[in-house]
Formats: C-alpha cells, sequence, structure tokens
C-alpha cells in the first residue's frame, strides 16, 4: 500500500481497527498517496466500491465490508512519512520506558526532562523515540494520545494505531478517563480535600508559554485534591485529579492556593524550594491512569475492550525527596482519592430512570394532596370567622 498507483484493481478488507470510519478517511488511513478529487471522482463515477455496491466518501465502513479500488489514481501530493532512524541507544531508551502492553495501547513510565513531542528548540522526544516500536512497513506508527510538560513524569499512554489513537482520544476529551498524580507541595493546604475551580488563560506577554488564573476570560478548569501526608507546615504530599485538561494547570492551581509544587519555580518561585536534601527538580508525577479500552468489533467506537488500570514507579529524585520527609508511598494507593462505581449496564440505567420516574410522580403527588389540605383548611377558616362591620 506505499505504492502511489496501480495498474490493476486492488480489493482490501475493512479491518477492525478501521471500523466505523469514512471511506475518505480511510483512504487517507491506508492509502494516504491518492489524492482526495481521485476518490470523489471515483465514487461519483461508480469505481470505488464497498460490498460491490457504488459508495460515497462520506459513507461509513464496516469491519469485513471488502472495498474494490480501481487502477490508477492521482497522488495527493503528500509524500508517505519516512521511518526515523533510531541508534541502538534510542531503541533501548524507548523500550525501557514500556510498562505495559495491550492490543491498542503501549504505556510509557516517562522520565523527567524527557519532552513529550519536539519543538523549535526540541529535537529529543517521546515522539521521535516511537519508531523504536515498528517491526516492520505493515506496522503502523504508534500515536501519542495525551501529553505530559517535559518536567513531568509518569504514565503516558501510546496507542498502537489510527484507530485506537481516536478511541482513546475521545475518552479522554469526555473525560471518561482517570488521571492521578501526586505531588509534594510547599506548606500545608488549609483542607485536607477539596477542588480547585479557578479559569486559566495564556498570561499575556509570555509567548504563550505561561498561564494564570483569569476569572473572566479564562477557560473553565478544574482540580481535585486530597492532602496525603504532612510534614509539619513544611511540606504536603497532595494527590491531585484535573477534571479538566488545561495546559499546566495542576502547577498554576497549586500556585494559585500558595502551595506551589516543589520545583515548579515557574509559577511558585523561591517559594516552590526546600532546603536540605529535597531535590530542586519538579516534583509532578502522573502515578496512575485509568481508562476504558477499545475492543471487539467496531475498535474506533467499542468500549468492550476492559478497563486499563496502571501505575508508573516514582522517579529517584521523587522517591529520594519522599523518604527525606518520611512519607510512605502505600499511604496513597491503599486509600484512593474518591470510590469508584461500577459502570452501570443499559438495563440498569433503564431501572434507575423507571425509579426515579416513579419517586418524581410521588412526590407531585405529595404536593398536590399538600395543596389541597391547605386549600380546604383555608376555607373552613373563613368560614368559622366573625363577618365584620358593614
Amino acid at each position: 500500500m506505499s505504492e502511489t498507483t496501480s495498474d490493476t484493481v486492488r480489493q482490501f478488507t475493512v479491518a477492525e481497527d478501521d471500523d466505523g470510519i469514512r471511506l475518505d478517511r480511510w483512504f487517507k488511513r491506508n492509502l494516504p498517496q491518492i489524492g482526495f478529487a481521485t476518490i470523489s471522482r471515483w465514487a461519483r463515477t461508480g469505481q470505488v466500491r464497498v460490498d460491490g455496491k457504488r459508495a460515497r466518501p462520506e459513507d461509513r465502513l464496516t469491519a469485513g465490508q471488502v472495498l474494490r479500488v480501481p487502477p490508477g489514481g492521482k497522488p495527493s501530493g503528500k509524500k508517505p512519512r519516512q521511518r526515523r532512524e533510531l541508534t541502538a541507544d534510542d531503541i533501548a531508551e524507548a523500550k525501557a520506558m514500556v510498562i505495559r502492553e495491550t492490543r491498542t495501547a503501549i504505556v510509557l513510565n516517562k522520565p523527567p526532562g524527557l519532552a513529550t513531542q519536539g519543538g523549535s528548540k526540541t529535537t529529543r522526544h517521546v515522539d521521535g523515540l516511537l519508531d523504536a516500536f515498528v517491526e516492520d512497513e505493515d506496522t503502523p506508527r504508534p500515536r501519542l494520545v495525551h501529553r505530559l510538560d517535559k518536567d513531568t513524569s509518569g504514565v503516558l499512554l501510546i496507542a498502537r494505531t489510527p484507530g485506537s489513537a481516536a478511541a482513546y482520544s475521545k475518552r479522554f476529551s469526555g473525560r471518561t478517563a482517570r488521571k492521578v498524580y501526586w505531588a509534594l507541595v510547599a506548606g500545608v493546604p488549609e483542607v485536607a480535600q477539596g477542588t480547585i475551580d479557578a479559569p486559566l488563560a495564556k498570561q499575556p506577554g509570555t509567548g504563550g508559554e505561561k498561564m494564570h488564573v483569569d476569572e473572566e476570560n479564562g477557560q473553565p478548569a478544574k482540580t481535585r485534591f486530597r492532602v496525603v501526608d504532612r510534614a509539619g507546615h513544611k511540606a504536603a504530599w497532595v494527590e491531585l485529579e484535573p477534571l479538566t485538561g488545561r495546559t499546566h494547570q495542576l502547577r498554576v492551581h497549586m500556585a494559585a492556593i500558595g502551595h506551589p509544587i516543589v520545583g515548579d519555580g515557574k509559577y511558585g518561585g523561591q517559594d516552590a524550594f526546600l532546603t536540605g536534601s529535597v531535590s530542586r527538580k519538579m516534583h509532578l508525577h502522573a502515578r496512575r491512569l485509568i481508562i476504558a479500552e477499545p475492543g471487539g468489533k467496531g475498535t474506533a467506537r467499542n468500549t468492550g475492550g476492559g478497563k486499563l488500570d496502571v501505575t508508573a514507579d516514582l522517579p529517584p529524585h521523587f522517591a529520594a525527596s519522599m523518604e527525606a520527609i518520611g512519607f510512605d508511598p502505600a499511604r496513597s494507593d491503599a486509600a484512593p482519592m474518591r470510590d469508584e462505581a461500577p459502570e452501570r449496564t443499559p438495563a440498569q440505567k433503564k431501572q434507575a430512570a423507571r425509579q426515579h420516574a416513579k419517586q418524581y410522580r410521588k412526590d407531585r403527588r405529595g404536593e398536590r394532596r399538600s395543596r389541597a389540605t391547605s386549600k380546604t383548611t383555608a376555607k373552613k377558616k373563613a368560614k368559622g370567622k366573625p363577618k365584620g362591620r358593614r
């Protein structure tokens, strides 16, 4: 499928990973060299067919269907992506980060100091190492699903295929993925547990690299936090769960309540650094990720693949700081921030809805009876009152 054109009619069976996608999207994934104009012309003239029937670019495909692609095809003008040449050390570094592999995902424990993606001055990053997981030309290149700041360590989910990437991205955007972070913060929050609700926006004059709380123009941002342990009034170990996904959200929120993350000089200034043997590096770690895996027929849409629950070990500097302060890592994992309610089946949801409607009608009947009783009582009182003088 790497060739631009062909002199013969080709037939492809739609894979499970492509179930549910549009026909034009299928071409973009599997035959990216063929331009959209060509695909549209083929569809208009009936040359491209699905299970022998005419198809339109916007039609959705189903796993197992047979796609007929005519010979030829005008190139889209885009060059196929070339695999990055990695050294033996690069491959070893990428493989060393792996903490879990499934049919749809590769889960990494990203070390602090390694960027997730490249930039104008960033040439070494996780995205650049993903070719280490491409075994041959028929293996799709894994894709990033979410990101971590360069100095934040921990769980980073990589999707194996375009279909699983779409499914996982939908879970992150739909807020059904649960992310739990550990952090050491300067000082101790006044309340042991709560939610920080503070809108965030890019800070003017910083080139978009720094965020700040902006009650008027900021985007909604919420973070749930819990103090797991404290060291007097000096520092606290907190568990953080972002309920939204804004840039630098956890860092800005903790600094906003007066307890910056240890090592975060960008938002906490000198107050973010502790004396003694505590490292000056960032102490923010993506400890755990709980997310539904796509599975079965309709990989891109189905949530029947079970749950992926992964925990990442602390980086050396964070673990050393925990030990120096006297915090026991077992305390957090043994007491999760909030109970996880089991997912209800469709039948259970319908039953709950019926119960809610039944209770609502019952309450309404009580209100009507109460009003009727009140009116009757008022009438009786009115009859018993002496008439006034005229």
